[in-house]
């Protein structure tokens, strides 16, 4: 890669679109590990809520309790810092608590998409070597498919539904055990009940980790190819932690009591993991943990029962309560912020939400191989403003011709971040390493542009442009526009084969209820919207779409299963 010069603060027009008071670097006083930032938010708030499930809550200190008689037991099994300990739930109690006794333990977070199929189970657990492997029981069938010793494991702990829950966590294991299909049959010879690692009489002994020491093994590429593990230091999430409190102080009274932050984001994921587990915990926000977003109507209705002052989620969630029936009677009026990643939002969904709660959808953008959040929107932001943001303190993005040059301002590039939160590298994979990271110069695969003031536009992945007859199609630019028509609840755009122009425009797209759709409707509605080469040439119509467990469309399966035309 061509050495680049980076900016530096006399040319980084980003700093003057900073909401007062952030920093253009971070202070060299942060904390300097993710157990640094638990054990002050537990010295600071010991009784404040940090965690709701199904109506059971943990306090901070409650939670740290926990999480050290985890990380007791599991070394009292044998397991050594720098261990790999899978994690595989989804935000349910066990799940902070497990991640946080790894912390505390000295042990590296290794997170696990609980939907996983046995043979991405079993690639992901042994790539990591990890060790032992905890796992809500509803998903241990899997983990019996994927045969535990094969994947080198020596130690499984099942966690059941109720666990941590209290007296209450007593009736929700039994009525777990009747509901069929809730938790499929299984059989696990030596598996640990969660419940014995809480019980555990062996001695806590607490372990303070060099800020270069690994904190998680966070997988990626599951939506291109094989997955791989972005290692992330303690200093890389702890720098996006103060990058992002920094971030959040400028706009929020941060320090008061009683916010909640609605994450529906899972916890296994970047995006869920720093900033709606570990930021929160931070400035001490209680975060009520939604096992299931899928289910729009058990989301709506926990929405119903407590105001939330912050919200996660992704274009898909949002789109998916705003059609909710019973959405517009939820009371959003403590809403100080929502906020979106992991794809791009379309407009017409962020004016919906604009229009329904009063809160402008916030958009950030990273990825996991920067912890996640490379770039920010101001919190302050009135309307949805199209772009993610400006790059946080300590980070520099750049947009990238393909020899490495930086392109002219405004035009088309790979973009590329340089900032204390990019990753170290991929677990064992120096070849794949090398590909994307390079003087500390992350490569991303998203193509975008830098505005002149410094705000970053994304245009779309690089793998999953489209090319029609030689000329570029950005999916995401198709999606905003189909997205608009009345008749669409959902849209996914993909390129398919196509013998007379290499690739051709496809959109999948899922009906509101009662609505029919052509072909023809459609490129009547994209005539004067889209140049001809953009138009959808193919059209399908489903009833889903395929997602990952964040909402993410899967363009790879789409583009897989779609007919050459």
């Amino acid at each position: 890669m061509t050495r680049i010069d980076i900016p530096t603060n006399a040319t980084r027009p980003w700093l003057a679109s900073y909401p007062d008071g952030v920093p253009a670097d971070l202070p060299e006083d942060r904390p300097a590990t993710l157990v640094e930032i638990v054990r002050e938010t537990a010295r600071r708030h010991p009784d404040r809520p940090a965690y709701e499930s199904f109506g059971a809550t943990l306090t901070f200190a409650q939670s740290v309790a926990a999480a050290e008689r985890v990380a007791a037991a599991l070394a009292d099994l044998g397991l050594r810092p720098g261990d790999r300990i899978a994690i595989m739930m989804p935000n349910v109690l066990t799940c902070p608590v497990s991640m946080l006794g790894a912390m505390l333990g000295g042990f590296v977070v290794v997170n696990v998409n609980p939907l996983y199929t046995a043979s991405e189970l079993k690639h992901q657990v042994r790539d990591a070597g990890a060790r032992a492997l905890i796992v809500l029981e509803n998903h241990a069938h899997v983990v019996e498919a994927a045969f535990p010793t094969a994947m080198g494991l020596e130690h499984v702990v099942v966690a059941k539904p109720g666990d941590l829950m209290g007296p209450k966590g007593y009736l929700v294991n039994l009525v777990s055990r009747r509901v069929k299909r809730a938790v499929k049959p299984y059989r696990l010879p030596g598996a640990i009940p969660f419940r014995r690692l809480l019980r555990s009489k062996a001695p806590f002994r607490a372990i303070t980790p060099a800020s270069e020491d690994v904190a998680l093994l966070q997988y990626t590429g599951g939506t291109t190819g094989v997955a791989k593990g972005a290692v992330l230091t303690h200093a890389s999430v702890s720098a996006n932690v103060a990058q992002l409190e920094a971030w959040l102080r400028a706009s929020i009274d941060v320090d008061r009591d009683g916010h909640r932050m609605a994450a529906a984001l899972p916890l296994y994921h970047i995006f869920g993991f720093t900033v709606c587990f570990m930021t929160m915990m931070r400035i001490g926000a209680s975060c009520l943990l939604i096992a299931n977003p899928r289910d729009v109507g058990g989301f709506v209705s926990t929405l119903d029962k407590g105001p939330v002052t912050m919200i996660s989620g992704v274009n898909t969630l949002y789109n998916a309560l705003l059609n909710h029936p019973k959405f517009r009677s939820v009371d959003m009026a403590g809403l100080v912020f929502a906020i979106a990643g992991g794809m791009a939002t379309q407009r017409v969904v962020a004016e919906r939400w604009k229009a329904a709660t009063g809160v402008a959808i916030v958009e950030g953008w990273g990825l996991s191989e920067s912890s996640p959040v490379a770039t920010a929107n101001r919190l302050d932001l009135a309307d949805f403003s199209g772009h993610v943001g400006y790059p946080l303190p300590g980070t520099v993005v750049l947009a990238l011709a393909d020899d490495g040059a930086p392109v002219p301002q405004g035009k088309v590039g790979e973009l590329a971040i340089r900032g204390p939160q990019v990753m170290r590298g991929y677990w064992n994979r120096p070849d794949a390493t090398a590909e994307v990271l390079s003087d500390g110069l992350l490569r991303t695969g998203d193509l975008g542009m830098i505005h002149p003031d410094g705000a970053v536009e994304i245009v779309d992945r690089k793998k999953d442009m489209i090319i029609v007859s030689g000329f570029n199609v950005f999916p995401n630019e198709v999606e905003e526009v189909v997205a608009a028509h009345p008749a669409i609840l959902e849209v996914a755009v993909a390129g398919l084969p196509s013998e007379t122009a290499g690739e051709a425009v496809a959109a999948f797209v899922v009906l509101r209820e009662g609505q029919s759709l052509t072909l023809a409707d459609l490129r009547a509605f994209c005539r004067d919207r889209l140049t001809p080469y953009k138009r959808p040439t193919v059209l399908e119509i489903r009833e889903e779409l395929p997602k990952t467990a964040v909402g993410k469309f899967l363009r790879r399966e789409l583009r897989e299963k779609g007919r050459a035309v």
